[in-house]
């Protein structure tokens, strides 16, 4: 265990400053597109008989405003610490509302887990498929956020601004050639949130697999020990892999 502890001391040195100094060798892969996260959004409108989003400038710009403030403040909320709401934004941007809301996510680096963590959250899902939107605006900034160094934050503006429900439209394209370019695209050599994880999740598999052979050897010889926990420890382990396994997940909000 100390000769893990030294190793794991010395990688993360290791990776440490070559993801500072060449990031471009080692570093986080990230492709996140607004006109992806569109495409993938409308992509569940349609299949739930909803009309589709049309990318809308004046939500990208409150989009942003919102971003550059959470970056600021540093805060990870829909409300400010000075107490503006996302309609504050919205309202900045020049875009005049009858509807209006906001879906936050954080950590993610493709826009398939986006869009998958939202869908599965009730409150968010129902944004997402509200019919009462018709426009949409996106923000994707990276940075560093309530103690977490170069966390990806996606803001997403929805609104309408008639009372009229957009009906179902096949005329309407998935995606849009007009979007903005809000996009963070990121492709190092090696993946290092990959590496790590890979790592991790080989190094709890072997300590699992020593465990279950030094359990089937002391019953098949019948020896008599002190302290025996190896269930236990396995257990342990396999919770520390469920563990490393979610901590790669992001956040919404």
């Amino acid at each position: 265990m100390f000769l893990f502890a030294v190793i794991f001391l010395f990688a993360t040195f290791i990776i440490t400053s070559v993801k500072r100094t060449h990031p471009q060798v080692l570093g986080t892969t990230i492709n996140l597109e607004a006109q992806d996260i569109l495409k993938l959004t409308n992509q569940e409108r349609q299949k739930n008989g909803v009309g589709l989003l049309v990318m809308n400038d004046a939500l990208t710009h409150a989009a942003q405003l919102k971003a550059n403030d959470m970056f600021a403040q540093n805060y990870w909320a829909h409300n400010s610490p000075t107490g503006k709401m996302p309609w504050d934004f919205i309202k900045a941007a020049g875009y005049d509302y009858v509807y209006a809301g906001e879906n936050l996510a954080r950590g993610f680096d493709s826009a398939q887990d986006v869009v998958n963590a939202w869908m599965n959250s009730p409150s968010h899902r129902e944004n997402m498929l509200s019919p009462n939107y018709r426009d949409v605006g996106f923000a994707i900034e990276q940075g560093n956020l309530t103690g977490e160094k170069d966390t990806i934050l996606i803001v997403e503006e929805l609104g309408n601004t008639t009372t009229t429900i957009p009906q179902v439209s096949t005329n309407r394209t998935l995606g849009s050639a007009k979007i903005p370019a809000v996009a963070i695209q990121q492709k190092p050599l090696f993946d290092t949130r990959l590496f790590t994880k890979n790592i991790a999740l080989m190094i709890v598999f072997v300590f699992i697999i020593v465990l279950f052979i030094d359990l089937i050897l002391i019953k098949q010889k019948k020896v008599v020990r002190f302290v025996g926990h190896n269930l236990d420890h396995i257990m342990f382990l396999g919770t520390v892999g469920i563990v490393v396994l979610l901590l790669q997940l992001g956040t919404i909000l």
